[in-house]
């Protein structure tokens, strides 16, 4: 189209500034501000590059090193999450682009994210800066195709709303909702951290801020983009949405603020419009190796199994989880550690089966060890090492027959078996191929139900023949006092039963998970949410 297109060169002359040339082209319609235009190969040869990285904040911006065949579209959709784009001037020849923002403020900000976040178009790393220029004159009585990125660009900037005709008809926008989003992740089942949040998030538009807090024993975070208009697809699209596989369910809501206040970037929170922020006080800043996992996304690490509907690579969710322990090794992502020591048992009481059944709550248990010459520590080998994370994150500090238990990643990755025919008195176990496995089966409803350890059990698999009593004094010979009993109304197979204490329903859990009732049901024990 720019060959057939006959193109004006205008200049705008500002004190001893270059002479601006391409087709500068100037709007007859007041209402249609945001001007596209597109300069032919000839002409942006007379154009001089503006080489100032650092130049005085200025609403048009200096795109440069653009892939040959970008469109208007690509370019204007750098700017739309920060404001109103109001003129652009592509320049082919140079790959090179001028984009103009109703206001100064948001060209600001958006050179701000863009030197935290670095551009791509087309997998091609771009750069932005200032112009010399304060403004693009235009006018679009020659550019056909201008107009038409112009229609789908305004339809977009005003709400998303559908054209009919030429026009955006005023009435057909739809109030503004807040740009903050305000995010919760139920089955929080892998750790999610603000990266993977910002990975996802950005889809939709150019995320500015994100702040994440644990509220009423639930993940949540506070996300604001630059557009109303992003935070209402994202909502649209993401809202109910599992991260990885049949677990992280993400609910979304509109924040009633309107702007988020970030005073540190670190693992909680960041703002990045201000790379300048520090990590906050005696807070850890962000990792930059565990950034770097993100921005490659790629790793030696995978999630088994979690294959995510929202496409996080495996090695963005094992990066994710290793943030999300901020412990470990130098060097050696906690991500893939899956062997947990445990120090401070009763070693009087304690046994293999005990640990399987207690840490089996927050994953597949492979290997016990009690260890032999200091019998109140064990090394108990999970699944994978999103699983051992979370049994450290939920148990550590948590009290097992009497004694305050401590949960810290191993620096062994496997958990050894003795060698055959050397007996070392039960103190070593594989339950590898144990049937009572919580998580094998992928999408199962266990995902979904992981909490921290409470004083209130759910309850389940319980034949019609048991009656409230039955239960109420099971669980009382376990040594603690029943508090409180529910069925659930629909469901007689289910019901919550709360102990006095968490270390009494924690010892409940360890004793009765799998306790035969009976008519060949096996019951089923874990901790719950709710409270009776």
């Amino acid at each position: 189209m720019d060959g057939i297109v006959t193109e004006v060169a205008v200049g705008v002359k500002r004190g001893s500034d270059e002479l601006l040339s391409g087709s500068v082209l100037s709007s007859p319609n007041s209402n249609m501000s945001s001007m596209v235009v597109t300069a032919n190969g000839n002409d942006s040869k007379k154009f001089k590059g503006e080489d100032k990285m650092d130049g005085a904040p200025s609403r048009v911006l200096h795109i440069r090193k653009l892939p040959g065949e970008v469109t208007e579209t690509e370019v204007i959709a750098l700017g739309l999450p920060f404001g109103k784009v109001t003129n652009i001037l592509m320049l082919k020849g140079k790959n090179q682009a001028f984009l103009e923002l109703a206001t100064e403020e948001a060209a600001v900000t958006m050179v701000n994210y863009y030197s935290a976040v670095t551009p791509h178009l087309r997998n091609q790393p771009i750069y932005i800066q200032y112009s010399n220029h304060k403004e693009l004159k235009t006018d679009n009585t020659l550019n056909q195709r201008a107009q038409a990125v112009l229609q789908a660009v305004t339809a977009v900037q005003t709400a998303n709303t559908p054209l009919s005709g030429t026009t955006v008809s005023e009435s057909a926008v739809t109030p503004a909702q807040s740009p903050v989003l305000r995010i919760i992740i139920d089955n929080m089942y892998y750790p999610v951290t603000l990266d993977v949040l910002h990975q996802i998030f950005s889809k939709f538009g150019a995320v500015l801020k994100i702040i994440t807090f644990t509220k009423n024993n639930q993940f949540q975070a506070l996300l604001q983009y630059g557009d109303p208009v992003n935070a209402q697809q994202a909502k649209l699209a993401l809202d109910g949405q599992n991260i990885y596989n049949a677990c992280c369910t993400l609910r979304i809501d509109f924040s009633k603020l309107v702007n988020l206040n970030v005073k540190y970037n670190n693992d909680k929170s960041r703002d990045y419009t201000r790379p300048d922020l520090p990590s906050g006080d005696g807070q850890p800043a962000l990792d930059p190796a565990i950034a770097a996992a993100f921005a490659k996304e790629t790793s030696l690490l995978a999630v088994p199994g979690a294959l995510s509907p929202l496409a996080i690579p495996n090695a963005a969710a094992a990066a994710a989880a290793a943030a999300a322990g901020r412990v470990g090794m130098p060097g050696v992502s906690a991500g893939g550690n899956t062997v947990l020591l445990v120090s401070n048992l009763n070693e009087e009481m304690v046994t293999p089966q005990s640990l399987f059944t207690l840490f089996g709550v927050y994953g597949d248990v492979q290997r016990v060890k009690i260890l032999y010459n200091k019998k109140d520590s064990a090394l108990i080998q999970m699944a994978d090492g999103n699983q051992s994370q979370l049994a450290m994150n939920h148990l550590n500090g948590q009290k097992m027959y009497g004694k305050i238990i401590r949960v810290t990643l191993s620096k062994h990755q496997t958990v050894q078996l003795p060698r055959e025919g050397l007996d070392d008195q039960g103190l070593t176990k594989d339950f590898g191929n144990s049937p009572l496995h919580r998580f094998k089966k992928p999408g199962s409803k266990n995902f979904q139900n992981i909490f921290p350890p409470s004083a209130t059990l759910h309850l389940s698999n319980i034949p019609p023949s048991v009656a409230e009593e039955d239960l109420r004094t099971l669980f009382a010979n376990t040594g603690g006092t029943v508090k409180a009993f529910k069925f659930f109304q629909r469901d007689h197979k289910m019901a919550l039963l709360q102990m006095a204490t968490v270390e009494e329903a924690i010892q409940a859990l360890i004793d009765l998970h799998n306790y035969n009732l009976g008519e060949n049901h096996h019951l089923r024990v874990s901790f719950s949410k709710s409270t009776i």
